[in-house]
C-alpha cells in the first residue's frame, strides 16, 4: 500500500502546482512548470506505479474541480511523460556477476527527446481536438506577436508581404522551438528529482557520471529523417517531425555540453572555462546552442571521446557532473 499512498499525495500535490496557473500570475506559471517533479521524485523513490497513481488521482482531480478535459490533459502532458522518463531511469537487468546493467544515460537522454517532441504533438492536437488549421492560426497569433515585439511595425523597413511571410516561416518553426524549451525542461527536472531522490537515499541505481552519457548513433539518423519529414509533409506530421527535430537538436546540444565536461576533467581553470561556456550560451541567446549541437552530433557519429581518449581520472558513478 505504500506506493499507492505515495502516489495519491504525488498526485494531489502535482494537480494542485497546475491548477494554481488559472490565477495568471507569474507566481503561478512557475509552480505549474514545477508540476512534473512530484511525479517524478514518486516514481524514482518509491516505485513507477507510484508514478501511474500520481497520474490517475491527479487526472481525476483537475477533472473534478476544472474539467474533464483538463484532468486528461493533466495525464497526457504533465504527469505521464514524467512517469515514463522515471520508468526508463530505473530499468535494469542482471549480469551474469549478479551486478545489474542499469539503462544507459545516453538511450535516456534520447527518451527525453522523443516524449518532449510526443507531448508537443499531443498539446498541439488536445489544445485544437485535431483541428490543423486551427492549430496553425494559433501558431501563426503566436508568431506575429513574437515578430511584432522583435521588429516593430512602425520601426520596421519591412513591408507587409514580407513581414507576412516571415511570420509564417516563424509560424512554421513552433514546434521545433517549443520543443527545443521543452526538452530541456525535461532533462533538469529528471536531473533535479533524481538528485532530490538521491540524498534521501531511496534511489535503486547509483547513477552515472552525467558528462559521460553518449546517445546510441542511429538517433543522428532519426535527427535526419526528422528533418526531411517536417520538410515535404504538412499538417501534423509535419508538426510531429519538427517537434522531434527541435527536440534531437537539443538533446545533442546536451551531449556537446557533457562531452565539454568530459574532456575537462582533472584541466586547470576548469570551473571558469564551463562557467564561461554556460554565459555564452544565455549572452548569445541560444546561438551558441547550434554549435554544440553539431559537437554533439560528431561525438556520436564519430566518437570523438572514444577516438582521442577521455580526459582526467575515472570517476564513480555520482550525479555531479
Amino acid at each position: 500500500m505504500n506506493f499507492i499512498v505515495s502516489g495519491i499525495g504525488a498526485g494531489l500535490v502535482s494537480a494542485l502546482l497546475t491548477a494554481v496557473v488559472v490565477k495568471a500570475t507569474p507566481l503561478a506559471a512557475i509552480l505549474y512548470l514545477l508540476a512534473p517533479i512530484p511525479v517524478l521524485i514518486v516514481s524514482l523513490g518509491w516505485n513507477h506505479r507510484s508514478g501511474l497513481v500520481a497520474a490517475v488521482v491527479g487526472g481525476l482531480a483537475i477533472a473534478a474541480f476544472i474539467s474533464p478535459l483538463s484532468g486528461l490533459a493533466f495525464a497526457v502532458i504533465t504527469a505521464l511523460p514524467a512517469w515514463w522518463l522515471a520508468y526508463l531511469a530505473l530499468l535494469g537487468r542482471p549480469e551474469p556477476d549478479g551486478a545489474i546493467e542499469w539503462y544507459p544515460t545516453g538511450r535516456l537522454l534520447a527518451w527525453v527527446a522523443g516524449t518532449a517532441a510526443l507531448t508537443i504533438m499531443a498539446t498541439a492536437i488536445m489544445s485544437t481536438r485535431g483541428d490543423y488549421a486551427a492549430y496553425y492560426q494559433n501558431a501563426r497569433e503566436i508568431a506575429e506577436a513574437f515578430v511584432n515585439l522583435q521588429f516593430p511595425a512602425s520601426q520596421s523597413s519591412l513591408d507587409a508581404e514580407t513581414r507576412s511571410g516571415f511570420i509564417d516561416v516563424v509560424a512554421s518553426f513552433t514546434p521545433f522551438l517549443s520543443a527545443q524549451g521543452f526538452t530541456t525542461v525535461l532533462a533538469l527536472y529528471l536531473w533535479a528529482a533524481a538528485r532530490i531522490v538521491s540524498i534521501s537515499k531511496r534511489l535503486p541505481r547509483p547513477w552515472p557520471t552525467v558528462s559521460e552519457l553518449q546517445m546510441p548513433r542511429s538517433i543522428s539518423v532519426l535527427l535526419v529523417v526528422a528533418v526531411l519529414l517536417a520538410a515535404f509533409f504538412d499538417g501534423f506530421i509535419s508538426v510531429f517531425a519538427s517537434a522531434l527535430a527541435g527536440a534531437l537538436f537539443t538533446a545533442f546540444a546536451l551531449q556537446g555540453l557533457a562531452a565539454i565536461h568530459d574532456r575537462t576533467r582533472g584541466k586547470p581553470g576548469r570551473p571558469f572555462l564551463l562557467t564561461g561556456v554556460y554565459l555564452l550560451v544565455l549572452m548569445t541567446q541560444g546561438i551558441l546552442v547550434v554549435a554544440l549541437s553539431l559537437f554533439g552530433i560528431a561525438d556520436t557519429v564519430f566518437g570523438l571521446r572514444r577516438r582521442f581518449g577521455r580526459s582526467g581520472p575515472k570517476q564513480p558513478p555520482t550525479l555531479s557532473t
